[in-house]
């Protein structure tokens, strides 16, 4: 489905004012000190209480999910948290955990602070895989019914639809990269051929480094905005990094906390570099779809340039070489 562009893009009007106004409207009164904290696909902000401790409000991006899907995302995640599973569930205040104010819809969360974790270290990677699979036995107990599977149409064709109707590839590059996405495509339907029927499961959907805050008591997950149904092993490969004989000795040491909590099907590894693959294309179809918010050209500015398509039709001739290749062994 094709997204709207407006000329003045709604999150124009949400000016710290409108923050602070929008916490007072649930009984919260903000001091006035505002932390933009990074994210782009919502405005999230660390926001100072008077009298007490600050707190993390999210204001969702308009038009992009329903009531029914946001509030799924949060009855996840306190599931989560009803199990002693770190992850961080929005404050449920008023009675409801997803609040309105002048056109915006939001939510109000504890704020906790942590560090990188350090991915290079294997009882890291345990510990992490560990709380992952503790993740996937809640996330396997029944579906979603408002939020979307990752799965090819989603995350590849209907994206490489977008980006080729929508004027972003420049002309002398539209034709390579049809037919380079088109093969990266096929590459990704002959793996998710090999890999064969695998369940599916409520996932965190984006579970990499950055969404994993690590403190002295282990790790804390954020961030479930992108929750979804798919394989367990999108939450495990955006861990892996470096060559392969370093992501296959990662991925050991994930499976090895991971297996303490449920089965892993080997069939899966043959979906890392097709579910690579997706979200590179996805990727650049999502900095599409979001050129219209001022603060993409502003933190993107590489984007929609001729160097880059270059480099996004050099990489995916490089994956669909990878995916062809054996899957990593574990």
């Amino acid at each position: 489905m094709t997204e709207s562009h407006p000329q003045s893009h709604p999150y124009s009007a949400l000016s710290p004012d409108c923050v602070l106004d929008a916490l007072d409207s649930i009984g919260l009164r903000g001091d006035g000190r505002l932390l933009a904290l990074n994210s782009y696909e919502n405005r999230v902000y660390q926001v100072g209480i008077e009298d007490d401790k600050p707190l993390v409000v999210k204001f969702y991006r308009p038009g992009r999910w329903s009531d029914d899907a946001i509030l799924e995302e949060h009855a996840f995640t306190q599931e989560l948290a009803d199990a002693e599973i770190p992850a961080v569930p929005p404050l449920a205040l008023h009675g409801t955990t997803l609040h309105r104010h002048a056109g915006f819809r939001f939510s109000v969360f504890t704020r906790y602070g942590g560090r990188a974790p350090e991915l290079g270290d294997p009882a890291v990677l345990e510990w992490t895989g560990r709380y992952i699979g503790r993740i996937h036995a809640i996330g396997a107990v029944k579906p979603f019914a408002h939020r979307p599977a990752l799965d090819i149409d989603t995350f590849g064709t209907e994206p490489c639809a977008f980006l080729q109707d929508n004027d972003f590839i420049p002309l002398d590059l539209k034709a390579s990269y049809a037919a380079i996405s088109q093969q990266a495509l096929d590459g990704v339907r002959r793996a998710y051929d090999r890999a064969g029927e695998l369940p599916q499961l409520r996932l965190h959907g984006d579970c990499h480094g950055g969404n994993v805050l690590w403190t002295d008591a282990g790790p804390h997950f954020v961030d479930f905005d992108d929750a979804r149904m798919g394989p367990a092993i999108q939450d495990l490969w955006m861990m892996l990094s470096g060559e392969r004989a370093e992501q296959m000795r990662q991925m050991s040491d994930i499976l090895a906390g991971y297996e303490d909590f449920g089965d892993f099907n080997p069939r899966q590894m043959h979906l890392v570099e097709a579910l690579r693959t997706l979200r590179l294309i996805h990727y650049s179809a999502w900095l599409a779809r979001r050129w219209d918010d001022p603060a993409f050209p502003q933190a993107f500015p590489w984007f929609n340039t001729q160097r880059y398509w270059q480099d996004r039709i050099l990489e995916l001739r490089e994956q669909v070489a990878l995916m062809d290749e054996p899957p990593l062994a574990i």
